[in-house]
């Protein structure tokens, strides 16, 4: 296994990232809206909806509830267990943002949905994070097959079966964690 070829494409991964969020922030620049034509009455969004989305809702609504038990308690371990392990804290605000209720062209139903997407899905980044800092610091060792979708240090953690200077590596995988809160 050829471990800087590896460190080179997380490298190529992270910066074609950035670069997608430079692109990404420069289109706010060419947006235009007719907000007249967009804005579609409460109403008239409720009547024209399809039912079976209205009986979902009281279900989708109810996930909130153990949407702020672990909100609560993850920010409680960390606030309770980082400071402990030397851990940076993670930031709550750069994950959950609220700013699409905003929007003029929205009704208040669609505010009130986009502000429960952005807080839901905010708040499983949010946890993923604490959850990827623990693992650096618990277990930095990658699965013995291919996972979907793994968080951002998991290309950094060692290779599952190398064990060869495991205390040293995995030390050394604390360390780096401690240090991003000099960077």
């Amino acid at each position: 296994m050829d471990y800087k070829k590896i460190e080179e494409l997380i490298g190529r991964i992270e910066a074609a990232e950035s670069e997608l969020y430079r692109e990404l922030a420069g289109e706010t620049k060419t947006i235009t809206c007719d907000f007249a034509e967009e804005y579609i009455p409460l109403w008239t969004y409720i009547r024209r909806g399809n039912p079976k989305y209205a009986l979902s809702a009281p279900i989708i609504y109810a996930m909130i509830v153990p949407a702020l038990v672990m909100d609560a308690s993850v920010t409680v371990y960390q606030a309770t267990c980082f400071p402990l392990y030397g851990i940076p804290k993670v930031a709550r605000g750069d994950y959950i943002v609220f700013d699409r209720h905003r929007l003029s062209y929205l009704n208040a139903l669609q505010k009130l949905n986009c502000v429960y997407c952005a807080y839901f899905n905010g708040l499983i980044a949010y946890v993923r994070e604490i959850a990827s800092k623990t693992e650096q610091f618990w277990c930095p060792i990658r699965h013995s097959r291919r996972i979907r979708g793994p968080h951002r240090r998991y290309w950094h953690f060692l290779r599952y079966g190398d064990g060869k200077d495991l205390k040293r590596r995995w030390m050394k995988m604390r360390e780096t964690l401690r240090d991003e809160e000099k960077q």
